[in-house]
């Protein structure tokens, strides 16, 4: 079907778009000014009587506004209707081209013919799959071209998003259960043996100095600083990023063995600065983060105003 879609699609290039169009108003000083103060462009051709019009607005002088413009053809409106009809519903507009033959002066009334040009193979794209079209525009003073733009679209069905992979979940035993329980409440949980004092993370059944296996939680404050650290590169791990969108995916990340006030360390992630900028001995302070509706982590952040 999509064989006949696309040969039938073919059939549409060359037929005209838009016939006889007439720009709404002739090109003028007001237009000019608002475009140069929004785009910032302070060159002084487009200023004082002998002024000319940027040749980036070419396309502004053809817009029909929220009325639109009386000569459209059926053609165009056809093409786009067999799309929708075939599930290619979504549209984006991808780029344009302009070509200028001589600048546009002040009191210059266009006109405009355009034609749709072609009509692409089926493509896929991470968008989703559908045909790129591809319309030109003559646009005239007179009889004399002064311009011509090229405006391609794609009419496409919207690609599946596949779920985003979960992070993995922590391996919680007997051992240390309290220490993720701790984490659920937001609170930064280490082992102190209850015979000779020493702290302890991660956590264990018994004190490696001791070996006694009575022990007592102590929350710590969470202020500590990177003791050492490494920066991931590869492979690219979407359950590791905040989008599984290519364009956002797996950049470099840092992975830190914190070491906190208390004097022991633990492994976690340093966010809220750039991976290039986190050094040893970095000041951070806890985090809890809620990853989905079941993974609460803690990672550690830039104390405020230390980068």
């Amino acid at each position: 079907m999509d064989d006949e879609l696309a040969v039938h699609l073919k059939t549409y290039e060359g037929r005209a778009a838009t016939i006889a169009g007439i720009g709404k108003d002739p090109v003028n000083v007001p237009m000019i000014r608002h475009w140069c103060e929004a785009m910032g462009d302070t060159n002084p051709s487009y200023v004082g009587p002998d002024a000319v019009a940027p040749p980036t607005m070419l396309q502004v002088w053809t817009m029909g506004g929220l009325s639109g413009h009386g000569g459209r053809a059926k053609a165009y409106d056809e093409l786009l209707g067999l799309l929708d009809g075939a599930g290619y519903t979504s549209v984006v507009a991808t780029d344009c081209e302009q070509e200028y033959v001589r600048p546009l002066r002040p009191g210059d009334e266009i006109t405009f013919d355009s034609v749709i040009e072609s009509v692409s193979e089926r493509k896929t794209t991470r968008l989703g799959t559908g045909y790129f079209v591809t319309s030109r525009m003559d646009v005239r003073v007179g009889e004399d071209l002064v311009g011509t733009h090229r405006f391609r679209i794609l009419k496409y069905a919207p690609a599946r998003r596949k779920p985003k992979e979960r992070r993995p979940r922590p391996v919680v035993n007997r051992d240390n259960a309290g220490f993720w329980a701790g984490v659920r409440q937001h609170r930064l949980l280490i082992q102190r043996c209850a015979d000779c004092g020493i702290l302890r993370f991660p956590w264990l059944p018994g004190c490696n100095s001791c070996g006694s296996l009575d022990w007592d939680p102590l929350e710590a404050c969470g202020e500590g600083t990177v003791f050492s650290y490494v920066v991931m590169h590869h492979p690219p791990f979407p359950a590791f990023t905040a989008s599984d969108h290519g364009a956002d995916a797996a950049g470099p990340y840092a992975v830190a063995l914190i070491e906190l006030a208390e004097g022991v360390r633990m492994i976690s992630n340093v966010v809220g600065v750039p991976y290039d900028k986190v050094r040893i001995g970095l000041p951070v302070r806890v985090e809890f983060r809620a990853y989905d509706d079941e993974l609460v982590l803690p990672v550690f952040r830039t104390r405020e105003g230390v980068a």
